[in-house]
């Protein structure tokens, strides 16, 4: 280990939502220094000639995306195989993953409810529409290679981050499941989580989150004190002790207002948004005691079924499960990455302006934490994975890294409030298409988070009858009820033993 990496103490991670690499930078026609060779080199992306079929007409890229998405591009695994290989594609069951074309994303968005506007899904951010990512990603290091971890949503991919697996689930879970992982003392990772190793060798660790449910607060070993709200992160670290070597940041999801006042940047909400939170987070590490000492990692969960031009490559699967996994629905092996999603490496050890081409995916952030704490890999995924801390190389921290970013595009007032604000009252709001079904998004992954934190917070004498409660839940307003009473029930205990885990 290098004299720059022995002197990493903060890892931080802010992980936001369902964007694409091109999507997101496939235009900023960025240039810089190989990470890898020291040679000038460009980021992999777009000519401008890219495009899909569908009905016989041509839908190219093109700069110019919309802030807010008229649709939500579907992305489950069924979706994302549209996308990477075409309409009519199969998945055979514990099969190789058919060749990729990525062909079928108009297709698929059409699938999705965007008949009006087939190219919508299509268009891609230019760099003045997105000023905050692009100052990143040419101030410190971009990713041009960095693949959600594997073709399918959300709540697996995220899993990835945390365990360097998905446990066998490839898919969006329901409410029934989440319910029954509980009766048998919640999800459960052959070989624990990050969180798991990283205490066992006496890292602490710290959570921030947007909304009051962070899906990461599902995991089993994640307690109430865990979790602090994100309002808090930058006047935390003003404090003279704060001694959590991993942090780990979630945006507010929204997810029963379909994620409009969300700092996700999922496509239904404006992506500005997301915006005022890398800023605000940025700028919160970079004028603290602790920036000298930092490694910030900016990523996304998964493409969100925007398109990319780059063919994901086969991945080295976990090992920890197989196909026949009660989680797994497809039979799938884990052998395939999923499409790229943008990622930015920033640390005052890292010289300016690079270029990283080399194979990451979300494994690369355990990856990382074993190799800077000393603790053993959890899967094979991320025992063979590509580590950020090669990327530290300077033994004395930069000291013209910009103090400040520049402010969003759009409403950039109103972007940096939301992104500090206090999450909204669950009891006096009212659920948007109250009467649609609870099991589609990240809602139950949210509701899988309020029962975990209900189950902390109450006898075990109790257990049973909240488990059951959970099972009865249909609808996006009786989500919301049991939410509003969840987080009625949990605010008070969470703050009081998050604040006393501060110093």
């Amino acid at each position: 280990m290098s004299d720059g990496q022995r002197s990493i103490q903060h890892v931080f991670v802010l992980m936001l939502e369902n964007r694409a690499f091109d999507h997101m930078l496939g235009f900023s026609r960025i240039s810089g220094t190989d990470a890898e060779t020291g040679d000038t080199t460009g980021v992999n992306g777009l000519t401008g000639s890219e495009s899909n079929q569908y009905n016989g007409m041509t839908f190219p890229v093109t700069p110019g995306a919309d802030y807010v998405m008229p649709v939500d591009p579907h992305h489950e695994f069924s979706d994302i195989l549209e996308q990477l290989c075409g309409a009519g594609a199969t998945y055979p069951a514990t099969g190789v993953y058919p060749a990729i074309t990525g062909s079928g994303f108009v297709a698929s968005y059409v699938a999705s409810g965007g008949t009006p506007s087939p190219g919508e899904v299509m268009k891609c951010f230019t760099p003045q529409q997105l000023p905050v990512l692009n100052a990143l990603a040419q101030e410190f290091v971009v990713c041009d290679n960095w693949h959600a971890s594997l073709p399918g949503p959300t709540w697996p991919n995220r899993m990835f981050v945390h365990a360097a697996s998905a446990g066998g689930l490839d898919h969006s879970p329901s409410t029934v499941e989440i319910a029954d992982w509980e009766s048998v003392d919640g999800f459960q990772f052959q070989n624990g989580s990050i969180f798991d190793a990283l205490n066992a060798k006496g890292v602490r660790r710290r959570l921030y989150a947007g909304d009051d449910f962070p899906m990461v607060a599902a995991l089993k070993g994640i307690g109430l004190g865990d979790i602090r709200h994100y309002s808090n992160f930058a006047g935390d670290l003003q404090g003279s002790s704060y001694d959590f070597s991993y942090v780990f940041i979630e945006p507010s999801y929204d997810v029963l207002n379909d994620y409009r006042n969300s700092t996700s940047q999922h496509p239904l909400t404006d992506v500005t948004l997301g915006e005022g939170l890398i800023k605000a987070t940025y700028e919160a590490i970079r004028n603290s005691q602790y920036w000298n000492s930092s490694l910030l990692v900016i990523t996304w969960d998964e493409n969100g079924g925007f398109y990319d031009h780059a063919i994901p490559p086969a991945a080295t699967a976990p090992g920890d499960t197989t196909p026949d996994s009660p989680h797994n629905q497809n039979h799938f092996t884990f052998e395939q990455y999923g499409p790229r999603v943008p990622a930015v490496v920033v640390s005052p050890l890292i010289p300016r302006n690079l270029i990283d081409h080399r194979l990451y995916d979300h494994a690369s952030i355990p990856a990382t934490l074993e190799s800077l704490f000393s603790v053993n890999a959890l899967t094979k995924r991320d025992g063979q994975a590509n580590r950020l801390d090669a990327l530290i190389s300077l033994t004395t921290p930069r000291a013209d890294a910009p103090t400040t970013l520049p402010s969003p595009a759009v409403a950039p007032e109103t972007a940096l409030n939301l992104a500090v604000a206090a999450p909204r009252d669950l009891a006096t709001m009212v659920a948007s298409r109250p009467d649609s079904p609870v099991n589609e998004g990240t809602l139950p992954g949210v509701i899988h988070s309020a029962l975990r934190q209900d189950l902390q917070m109450s006898p075990p004498s109790e257990k049973a009858a909240i488990i059951a409660r959970v099972k009865t839940i249909k609808t996006r307003e009786q989500a919301r009820q049991y939410l509003a009473e969840v987080q009625r029930k949990v605010r008070p205990g969470r703050e009081l033993a998050a604040s006393a885990k501060v110093h």
